[in-house]
């Protein structure tokens, strides 16, 4: 099923490779037959370190908050090394994590109180009009710290990022100031294995980041700068210079990447009907495992190891609040009692054939025993947006979202608008839409016709 779509409405998307320097640091956790080995990819991010770190430590750059910064994706492949992706997408996942491991061990706690603080934020986002050969851009609602695209090794990729927490959201308030904590951007590369999933890794590396308020990143660089001039010339010898760009350096995967390639990614995997909604009370630990993994409570699993769905259904909700805190307890009671929250918004679609097109039409021009009748779709979405539309449109046609290349819907003199976030956000509840397929260049296209309002408005 190879092309377009478009919704029609009823009713109301190198070359130059740099030389990878290998701190002293490094050396010791480093192989003995790596001091000269190529590294398959390099990721090269476009803001300056800062002079004022010693020879042998990491480097260190300053990023403003919710600027856009330039990460170029470099082939760094010798020839005919990994021949199986040549002519093929890899898939990389980018992420913004903690350097200090104290903070690693309760990240999931810091991103949640962060999320609590900021809702309807994110802490990573993708600049997607600035990049360039990214292809099918997806971010996760309950990720905020990460975003993840397809891109051609061969071909020129440029992945723009914005950061928008600030370190010091990060730590303890105390008195005469606070000091920001350190970040990573940590980038994980992965090949498709036979069953079409990206689930083989082939690279990470990642390099240390501060994020600060807009500017401050600018007067920080330059503090350092005239600190650095202040140091008499033997001083100055033991710090390394400032680069006009930052080399992200080789690292081992992120340890969540097992379990996120395991389990279906809501970009690249729409197929979540293999697993029950609701826990039942016959369900074993293994069981109940799966179900806590599958409803995005992993990092309460541990907590629960030898808990039957029996035992969990007979927490109270103060019992489960006192377990998990506030948010996630409140959460994980809902989940366990099968209560529905309501959906944002609700959509109905219906897939029209050209003969029941072609019936209808005969029906306006008053012959009523050729009347249609239309079976509608009930679509739920939650975080309004063109890439969950183009998820569960996909659902209905039983495709992978990456096959669907638009979605349209026609306006009220029949032209075709592409559809935003924007325009998601100002449907009617329960508006009806006719879904139309047109075969495209590469990817079908979804239309939503407005033509049978008349219809569909008798039908509900």
């Amino acid at each position: 099923f190879i092309g377009s779509l478009t919704m029609l409405s009823c009713g109301s998307f190198s070359s130059d490779v740099l030389a990878l320097p290998i701190f002293k640091q490094e050396e010791s956790n480093l192989p003995p037959d790596s001091e000269n080995k190529i590294l398959p990819f390099q990721y090269v991010l476009c803001a300056a370190t800062s002079p004022a770190i010693k020879l042998h430590d990491e480097t260190l750059t300053y990023l403003n908050q919710g600027q856009s910064y330039e990460i170029r994706m470099l082939d760094n492949r010798k020839l005919g090394e990994l021949p199986e992706i040549t002519g093929k997408m890899v898939k990389s996942i980018i992420r913004v994590v903690f350097h200090d491991r104290r903070l690693q061990y309760t990240e999931h706690q810091q991103l949640e109180g962060w999320r609590w603080n900021r809702p309807g934020d994110r802490i990573l986002d993708l600049d997607i009009p600035m990049s360039v050969g990214m292809v099918d851009p997806r971010a996760n609602p309950t990720q905020l710290n990460t975003v993840e695209f397809l891109w051609d090794p061969s071909k020129r990729t440029s992945v723009f990022i914005q950061v928008h927490c600030i370190s010091t959201e990060f730590t303890m308030r105390k008195h005469g100031g606070e000091k920001g904590v350190p970040f990573r951007i940590q980038i994980d590369t992965f090949k498709e294995n036979d069953g079409e999933e990206y689930s083989e890794h082939l690279h990470s590396a990642s390099c240390q980041v501060k994020v600060f308020k807009p500017k401050g990143a600018d007067r920080k660089q330059k503090t350092d700068r005239e600190k650095m001039e202040k140091r008499a010339p033997q001083e100055k010898e033991k710090y390394q210079p400032s680069y006009e760009t930052t080399i992200l350096t080789e690292c081992s995967p992120w340890p969540e990447v097992t379990y996120v390639n395991n389990s279906p990614s809501p970009g690249f995997n729409s197929s979540h009907n293999s697993f029950p909604v609701n826990l039942l009370p016959a369900a074993t630990p293994q069981d109940a495992q799966q179900w806590l993994h599958r409803n995005r409570f992993s990092p309460f699993c541990r907590l629960f190891t030898n808990f039957s769905g029996a035992d969990l259904l007979k927490l109270t909700r103060e019992d489960v609040i006192q377990i998990c805190g506030p948010a996630d307890g409140i959460r994980l009671f809902n989940a366990l009692k099968g209560r529905v929250v309501r959906p944002r918004l609700t959509v109905y679609v219906c897939q029209e054939s050209q003969q029941a097109r072609e019936q209808q039409q005969k029906h306006d021009n008053g012959d009523a025993a050729s009347s249609t009748f239309f079976v509608y779709h009930a679509i739920y979405l939650e975080d309004l947006t063109a890439v969950e539309l183009t998820e569960k449109i996909a659902q209905l046609f039983n495709i992978s979202p990456r096959q669907i290349s638009q979605i349209f819907k026609q306006g009220s003199t029949g032209i075709h608008v592409l559809v935003s976030d924007e325009m998601i956000q100002n449907f009617q509840d329960e508006v009806c839409f006719v879904l139309d397929t047109m075969k495209g260049e590469c990817h079908p296209v979804v239309f939503f016709y407005n033509k049978y309002w008349r219809v569909e408005k008798c039908l509900w």
